[in-house]
């Protein structure tokens, strides 16, 4: 059984969703220390002259060492409002705005406080646009402990993993542990090479949201995203 392990972001790239398509099950790991300013709570969409964060804004004052689990959203900023407008300013003339955009929309319109509950909820609606089946876990409804390669080899000991898939920033540091060997679970890396597909507005941009495959390819996204998707050693 196949386990890939990752934080989870706001509307992520496409290469994220490689990785989730490419295991058996996927846990978001989201009882670890949050970033401010990562791809936790903000992502890049396309526009006519380049790209644009959308950002979502949290409460941080007094809260500098929240688990991302526990991070609040500052909902009387409205940004869903922001984010929507960006949407359909820079997609309305896509081929599939209107369905990709109406199931975004309804998960802001659901106000949600919380932003990993957030990003997860947005994150499922976006798996069953793509197509996929993949069952997904929260780590902190399991029991594992540690840091770093002792925690997330302690998950996968926890799942039953045989394979752990990891991406490859993460080498670095998991080949300096011998975590994985004690659980006897082998640790092989995803590889994401970057598909070029219609956008709107001159040029191509990679790592964009997903959001900015789907408005534009549809049903097709989820062909482009395996094609570009590799397990190595």
């Amino acid at each position: 059984m196949k386990v890939a392990i990752m934080q989870p972001t706001y509307l992520p790239w496409s290469g994220y969703f490689g990785l989730l398509n490419s295991v058996d099950i996927f846990i978001f790991l989201d009882s670890v220390q949050f970033e401010r300013r990562s791809w936790q709570q903000r992502n890049q969409i396309k526009i006519a002259n380049g790209s644009q964060w959308l950002t979502v804004p949290v409460i941080s004052k007094g809260k500098r060492d929240q688990k991302i689990n526990e991070v609040e959203i500052d909902l009387n900023s409205r940004y869903y409002d922001k984010h929507q407008k960006s949407i359909i300013l820079n997609y309305n003339k896509s081929l599939f705005f209107n369905n990709i955009s109406k199931q975004i929309f309804e998960v802001f319109e659901k106000n949600i406080n919380n932003l990993a509950c957030l990003n997860i909820e947005l994150i499922k609606v976006l798996n069953n646009l793509l197509g996929i089946k993949t069952k997904t876990l929260m780590s902190s409804d399991l029991i594992s402990s540690g840091v770093k390669s002792e925690l997330l080899a302690s998950i996968c000991s926890e799942v039953g993993a045989k394979e752990y898939i990891s991406p490859p920033g993460s080498k670095s540091y998991l080949e300096q542990s011998d975590a994985f060997d004690e659980i006897e679970t082998k640790v092989k890396y995803f590889k994401f090479n970057h598909p070029h597909y219609p956008q709107n507005f001159d040029g191509f941009l990679e790592k964009m949201s997903v959001i900015d495959l789907l408005m534009n390819c549809g049903e097709e996204s989820l062909k482009l995203i395996e094609n570009s998707s590799e397990i190595i050693q």
